[in-house]
């Protein structure tokens, strides 16, 4: 029985000695089948991807082989007024790579056959043409200096010996004009009920306005362009007054508070010459601008 035994243990002493062995190399000859098949299917991966060129020397990135160039970027910074920074750049680099990501998305499916976006790019082209043209054709009149020496003066000319600085509230019917006048004698706020109610100037604001200068009596074609019953109203209320009863005007009924009244102030020209200008310029602008159109027209042959 005990020489039984010790055959048993050389056989199972001999198993082990030889799994010992064979196991590692078995394991071995596995890991180094299964590197070579990863290693061949990486190879091969590899070999049918595309092969990423390296950016030209004026991009910052490429989408699927489209560049984006720095001059873009750069656009970018330029048109949003802020100083240039890396981060800045990386940011607007980020949004050009996005853009460029969706537009490929969708020309990749037919996007761009669309009808819509066909109107649409039609609709583009011919403001942009039209722009182009106007640019390069519109020939408006020079603003010298004294022009707008003259624009001084004749606005100073028609001030008054007050200015006032008004609240309004204008809304389209008569009951709406009562209920905010009966909130108004309770007690109501002034600028609370503007949001609520105006539709007429400066109501998000409370409807307060700018100050504004009449020659008294009020006369036509004295009142710096508002309407001529407002005016008259206005320089008869004391600081702090309200409209006793609504003011029509066309399809609105308006409502109107004295915030303020003071001696008028006379802006020097320095402080005024750079507003006026840019008045009188479009102004000249929009004068060119007719006269292009009526040539055009009387060149035209019109059916209607």
């Amino acid at each position: 029985m005990k020489a039984k035994f010790s055959r048993v243990g050389r056989v199972v002493g001999a198993w082990v000695a030889l799994s010992a062995v064979v196991m590692p190399a078995m394991a071995a000859k596995s890991a180094s089948t299964s590197s070579t098949s990863t290693s061949k299917a990486e190879t091969e991966t590899k070999a049918k991807a595309p092969v990423a060129k390296p950016l030209s020397a004026g991009a910052v990135a490429s989408v699927n082989g489209v560049e984006i160039s720095k001059a873009s970027v750069d656009a970018m910074i330029k048109a949003s007024g802020q100083p240039d920074s890396p981060q800045l750049r990386e940011l607007f680099k980020g949004q050009l790579i996005a853009n460029e990501v969706l537009k490929q998305a969708a020309l990749k499916q037919h996007y761009d056959t669309r009808p819509e976006v066909i109107a649409a790019l039609d609709a583009a082209k011919s403001m942009i043409v039209t722009r182009v043209y106007m640019q390069e054709n519109l020939k408006a009149a020079p603003v010298s200096s004294e022009d707008v020496r003259a624009k001084y003066d004749a606005v100073v000319a028609s001030l008054g010996e007050n200015e006032y600085r008004p609240s309004a509230i204008a809304v389209r019917d008569a009951g709406t004009a009562k209920t905010v006048l009966d909130q108004l004698k309770a007690g109501g706020d002034f600028a609370a009920l503007a949001r609520q109610y105006s539709q007429g100037p400066n109501a998000a604001q409370g409807g307060q306005l700018n100050w504004v200068s009449f020659k008294t009596p009020i006369t036509a074609g004295n009142t710096q362009n508002w309407p001529q019953p407002i005016a008259e109203a206005l320089v008869k209320l004391p600081k702090g007054g309200v409209s006793a009863e609504p003011i029509q005007i066309g399809e609105q009924f308006w409502i109107l508070r004295m915030d303020d009244k003071r001696a008028t102030q006379i802006p020097k020209f320095e402080d005024s010459e750079p507003l006026l200008r840019k008045q009188l310029e479009q102004v000249a602008a929009e004068k060119a601008t007719a006269q292009v159109i009526g040539d055009l027209v009387k060149q035209a042959r019109i059916q209607q």
